[in-house]
């Protein structure tokens, strides 16, 4: 007999491991119910080692199905929309609404490329994960089969931009060298609005400074992105990213890699938020507007 309905919206890590725990220790009379739009959920920690090759995608991916399957929980493979909190539904696109009695939100973070000209048009986001591989195979196979040199612009410099503009470079220059070709036909600039890894302390960006200037690649610190063009003719390359300074860089392939925003939907629907969209929560990652929703992962304001 179901008492209680415990929705999880998301397959982000930390619903991972409810669910692990509800297979191993099943509670009686409550049924779990994941909601998820993607069903291979991304482990981010081994993002950078599946770009430059070290990891297979099944290696650093989890399956949502069999894991639901052992906590004897549903899966609904949609994405939620929108919550009725009074009646405590979650909204779906294409399907019936789905009543809970206890909600977790685990739903990451989105690009926030549309605060820019041209961001969203002619760039690759790295966010959301979820997806970012067949992206990232496509840019590999799109640079392989392109002609003379390619330029690769890497906008971000934090801790995420850094490790996957080295971890990119390596794998094209990976299978350049397969196919005996040059690694010179690939070109890698990484650009940063503040300095280099900016949360981190100057021993580790003195050592990641020393690492990317021995790996040839451009490091353009304090150069904010203003906006990128199509069709940079003067340079004979695909796009042109243009900086607050003025400067332009030539650009083949322009990857996005800058801090993500927000769902906006969690919001909506009358969840207490800050400024950005985040939801607040208590200690216990319970709402503090709410007490029947918690929210973790990224989209918490812990």
């Amino acid at each position: 007999m179901v008492i209680k309905d415990l929705v999880l919206i998301g397959g982000g890590h930390s619903h991972v491991y409810v669910l692990k725990n509800f297979g191993m220790k099943p509670m009686p009379g409550v049924r779990v119910t994941v909601v998820a739009r993607d069903v291979m959920t991304p482990y981010s920690g081994m993002l950078p080692g599946n770009v430059a090759g070290h990891y297979t995608y099944e290696q650093c991916h989890v399956d949502l199905r069999p894991l639901v399957a052992f906590s004897k929980g549903r899966l609904i493979h949609a994405p939620a929309i929108g919550l009725d909190t009074e009646n405590r539904y979650v909204i779906l696109p294409v399907r019936p609404p789905i009543k809970y009695d206890v909600l977790s939100i685990d739903i990451g973070i989105t690009p926030r490329t549309q605060e820019m000209p041209g961001v969203e048009a002619f760039t690759t986001p790295v966010k959301p994960i979820n997806g970012f591989s067949a992206r990232w195979e496509a840019l590999v196979l799109r640079v392989m089969e392109g002609e003379g040199a390619t330029k690769v612009v890497l906008v971000g410099g934090g801790a995420g931009g850094t490790e996957l503009a080295l971890s990119m470079q390596f794998r094209l220059r990976s299978e350049l060298a397969k196919a005996g070709k040059s690694s010179s036909l690939v070109h890698f600039t990484l650009v940063t609005r503040s300095r280099l890894l900016p949360t981190h302390n100057n021993g580790v960006r003195r050592r990641f400074r020393k690492v990317i200037n021995e790996s040839g690649m451009e490091l353009l610190e304090g150069s904010a992105v203003k906006s990128v063009h199509d069709n940079n003719s003067k340079s004979g390359h695909k796009y042109s990213v243009v900086l607050e300074g003025g400067r332009e860089l030539p650009a083949d392939e322009c990857i996005w890699c800058t801090d993500g925003g927000a769902q906006s939907w969690p919001a909506e629907a009358g969840l207490a938020a800050d400024g950005k969209g985040f939801l607040k929560v208590l200690p216990t990652l319970e709402s503090i507007s709410h007490t029947n929703i918690f929210a973790c992962g990224d989209i918490a304001n812990v």
